[in-house]
């Protein structure tokens, strides 16, 4: 089984090399989509060994980077890539669990959690950040039956035979709110699993009009709703929307 460690990068002079040493420590086939960084970001890459990596000549968005990485790794016969975030709040030390519970083979997408399972040394969410992924949690199981606890986190594992079925086509921030509907529209079998809560700084911004969090759930909503009304690829049109409680790791 194969796998292709991910990270989407966009300035992050500060952590990446750091991250990438931890990375090494658990992980052979490693994957960095740099999203147009004006910083020192591409000099630093350029001076990591044995790093795949995809560059955006200017910053595309966060989704963008994902459907990209999905792209190479099916091209490339991996059968799962694993995401994380360049900014330290995911451990790269959980990476071998993420595997661990992908070679288990009852699920298509492990999302990690930071409310699963509490941990006494969880760092506490921005109030706004919690609240938002809470109101969306909510909206996912009214709409959908999907029943998640963090419908946010970036650390994940997808199997890529699994995920290219997917038209995913949301560049921004606003990528869950698509990915949500089209796994159940697809039936894709999704379990949660817990990971540290981590914040080494709550006053990292998202960007333009999204750091106002009214302005940022609103276009959550929004792509939520277009994403709803899309007419969904022949293959899946006569699949029910059927209640999908997410499974969770023995």
């Amino acid at each position: 089984m194969r796998f292709l460690v991910t990270i989407p990068v966009y300035n992050e002079e500060r952590y990446l090399p750091g991250v990438l040493d931890a990375v090494r420590r658990h992980a052979t086939d490693i994957l960095v989509v740099d999203d147009g960084s004006t910083d020192a970001t591409p000099t630093l890459l350029q001076r990591q060994l044995g790093v795949r990596t995809i560059t955006h000549r200017e910053n595309r968005g966060y989704g963008q980077s994902l459907i990209d990485a999905f792209a190479l790794a099916e091209i490339h016969g991996y059968d799962w890539i694993i995401t994380l975030d360049c900014d330290e709040q995911h451990e790269p030390a959980q990476i071998p669990a993420f595997m661990a519970e992908a070679a288990r083979g009852a699920v298509d997408v492990i999302s990690g959690s930071r409310y699963l399972r509490p941990h006494p040394d969880d760092d506490e969410a921005p109030p706004d950040r919690r609240r938002i992924n809470q109101t969306i949690n909510s909206l996912l199981e009214q709409v959908l039956g999907l029943r998640l606890t963090d419908s946010f986190r970036g650390f994940k594992a997808l199997r890529v035979a699994a995920v290219r079925r997917l038209p995913l086509d949301e560049p921004g921030y606003a990528f869950p709110l698509q990915f949500w509907v089209q796994c159940v529209r697809a039936g894709l079998r999704i379990c949660e699993f817990p990971v540290r809560r981590i914040y080494r700084d709550q006053s990292r911004e998202f960007g333009g009009t999204l750091d106002d969090p009214a302005a940022r759930m609103q276009h959550y909503l929004a792509v939520f709703l277009r994403e709803l009304q899309r007419d969904p690829p022949a293959a899946t049109k006569e699949q029910p929307w059927a209640a999908c409680r997410c499974q969770q790791p023995e």
